[in-house]
Order: structure tokens, then sequence, then C-alpha cells
């Protein structure tokens, strides 16, 4: 973001909070209540931009992780043209071997918590 578009978002929400006052004041509110429930709009508008920001932040949807994203898979992607067809056979065997091991080792693991509920309900 540029030193301009923050400086044109300062001066928009500036009148934004401006118009709101005014809007309170036509309404009938006085000048005081006015201005406290311009604020009140105001604040909550905040803890909801801050809200949305956090969950983008924990749900790493942000463009920076985006960007490191799209950098990794071109980088891989790179390697692979790179590779003879070979080492690709080759890289797609050592794949295989470790789906089949992961395969077994979670058959395994389900065999085991199997026995472990099956004791459990004995007792």
């Amino acid at each position: 973001m540029r030193r301009i578009d923050v400086i044109g978002i300062g001066i928009g929400v500036f009148i934004a909070g401006g118009l709101l006052y005014l809007a309170f004041s036509w309404a009938g509110l006085d000048g005081l209540s006015a201005g406290i429930w311009s604020q009140v709009v105001f604040v909550i508008g905040l803890l909801g931009w801050t809200a949305t920001y956090v969950a983008r932040a924990l749900g790493k949807k942000m463009t920076y992780y985006q960007q490191l994203a799209d950098y990794e898979e071109a980088v891989l992607q790179k390697r692979l043209e790179e590779m003879s067809p070979e080492e690709v056979a080759q890289l797609q065997a050592e794949v295989e071997q470790e789906r089949q091991a992961l395969a077994e080792k979670g058959a395994v693991e389900k065999a085991v918590l199997t026995e472990k509920e099956s004791a459990e309900s004995a007792l």
C-alpha cells in the first residue's frame, strides 16, 4: 500500500466520522450524544475489522502466505521440469513407497486402537 493510499483512507475515515456525526445530529441527538454514538459505531467497525484480520492471519489466508505458496509451487514445478524422465520415474517410485508405508502404518495404528477399545469395553 502506498503512502498516498494511507493518507486517502485516513481522510476518508475522518470525513465518514463527520458525516456520521451529522447524521446522528439530524436524527435528533444532541451534540454530545451524536459524538458518542459516532464513536461507538467506529469502535464497533474497528473491532470488526480487527476480527477479520485476526481470522485471516490465523487461517493463513493473507497475501504473504499466498505469495509464499505460489513461489514454492513454482520452484517445485521448475525442478520437476528440469528432471530427466528417469529421475521423475525414480521420484514417483519413492512417493509410491512412502504412500504404501503410510497406509500400512495407518492400518496398524487402526488395529491397535481397535484392540485397545475392545479391551477397555471389556473392563
